[in-house]
């Protein structure tokens, strides 16, 4: 027979018991009250399921856990972390991020910028690349030069516009043959400019296209604006994903502490133009997915590697606009599970200060 006491000794084997503020035995059923280690929904999800799996393998199929999870109390560290003030109209901020450099993560970020235009989002493209912008290039808008507006007394950047996006990049600034060879506050200074002083309007989606690695135009987009997600992006090979990992524990490091909406595994395979079925992992297979099963986090979407792709972006035309197409169809459902885990984001964790999403455009939050 099940027994408080035995309960009671069987918290304290697992290591669980200073999480635990109450639990009761009532026959076959068991109640527990527990605090979770961080607010983070994976990590709550982890303990549900490790939970359940010790008290099946302890005492039994039979026995009914009924489990309840809260999130911890703010930390010191949380409390006093540098939030960035809210940018007026703009209701999530999404960073797209990758460990290295090489794994396309700007082509993935230009594609997803005109899926969720074409889903009926108002979107918005930031190049943070100061060193590398490609945003003009992708977007077809080389030589192009945003205006100067007014808005209530003030002279603002008129973001360029194509395919339904609103975009900046340093590109706008210099010439595309140019080297941009600045320190790392000047260049923390452009970007907080192309930020603070552009005219974006109302936007559901603010996309944040960040250079490889970890370093001062990261932090100074941490420190300026409220990031409501990051969205990481990897080729399946081990060399690129041993550097993904660190590109993940930045943003879920405890003074920084923005959530991690999935990973899109970029270049998953190859597929030849006149073997549309065929699939050759060039790269190897699913590494991205066994990264992110160990880390508690979803794949959003796998992206083939595909001639189109690059011809697409090379003459300015993101692939996804390409009607019918498979990428088409491909990174429409990456896109839609980026929402999904965005939405879920937003009602399990502490709200950013950026506002709660309000339009689905056909998504809804994913089933428990």
């Amino acid at each position: 027979m099940l027994t408080k006491e035995k309960v009671q000794n069987f918290l304290k084997e697992i290591e669980v018991d200073d999480l635990v503020s109450n639990f009761q035995v009532m026959g076959n059923d068991v109640y527990i009250d527990m605090t979770a280690h961080s607010p983070a929904m994976h990590e709550k999800k982890k303990l549900e399921a490790a939970m359940k799996q010790a008290f099946a393998s302890e005492f039994g199929e039979e026995i009914n856990l009924k489990l309840k999870i809260v999130s911890p109390e703010p930390s010191e560290i949380q409390q006093s972390q540098i939030k960035g003030k809210q940018i007026p109209g703009i209701q999530n901020i999404i960073a797209i991020a990758s460990g290295k450099g090489g794994v396309g993560k700007s082509t993935v970020a230009a594609n997803m910028a005109v899926t969720l235009a074409k889903m009926g989002f108002k979107v918005g493209l930031l190049d943070a690349d100061i060193y590398g912008p490609s945003v003009p290039t992708m977007f077809d808008t080389e030589g192009e030069k945003p205006i100067s507006v007014e808005v209530n007394g003030k002279s603002l950047m008129k973001p360029v516009e194509n395919y339904g996006v609103k975009m900046l990049s340093i590109g706008y600034f210099s010439g595309s043959n140019q080297a941009v060879v600045w320190r790392g506050p000047m260049a923390s200074k452009a970007l907080n400019q192309m930020i603070r002083d552009a005219a974006w309007g109302e936007l559901d989606f603010l996309l944040i296209d960040l250079p490889p690695g970890t370093g001062d135009i990261h932090l100074s987009i941490i420190q300026e604006v409220p990031v409501t997600g990051a969205v990481i992006v990897s080729t399946p090979q081990h060399v690129a994903l041993a550097d993904v990992r660190k590109g993940i524990a930045m943003f879920q490091m405890e003074s920084i502490n923005i959530p991690v909406l999935g990973l899109i595994e970029n270049m998953a395979y190859f597929t030849p133009e006149e073997l549309p079925d065929n699939k050759y992992y060039i790269f190897g297979q699913q590494g991205a997915q066994y990264l992110a099963d160990d880390l508690g986090i979803p794949v959003l979407g796998e992206i083939p590697l595909i001639q189109s792709i690059r011809e697409a972006g090379d003459v300015g035309r993101p692939a996804a606009l390409q009607e019918g197409s498979k990428i088409e169809q491909i990174y429409t459902e990456t896109a839609r599970k980026m929402v999904e885990s965005l939405v879920e984001r937003n009602k399990f964790l502490p709200p950013t200060e950026a506002v709660k999403i309000t339009t689905m455009a056909g998504c809804s939050p994913k089933a428990k």
